[in-house]
């Protein structure tokens, strides 16, 4: 995991895609959210917000 993130570091510094790194911050949230909250009583109402 770490070689993943030291090149994905780099390809950022590199190709100076700055904006990618919110983005994908953002998703990886989001699918901790879900899969969170998919097994648990809140489930319905974390699902009408989407």
């Amino acid at each position: 995991m770490s070689v993943f993130l030291r090149q994905f570091w780099s390809f950022l510094k590199v190709r100076k895609k700055w904006w990618l790194g919110p983005i994908i911050i953002l998703l990886l949230l989001l699918g901790l959210l879900l899969i969170t909250t998919s097994s648990s009583p809140l489930a319905p109402f974390i699902y009408t917000l989407f």
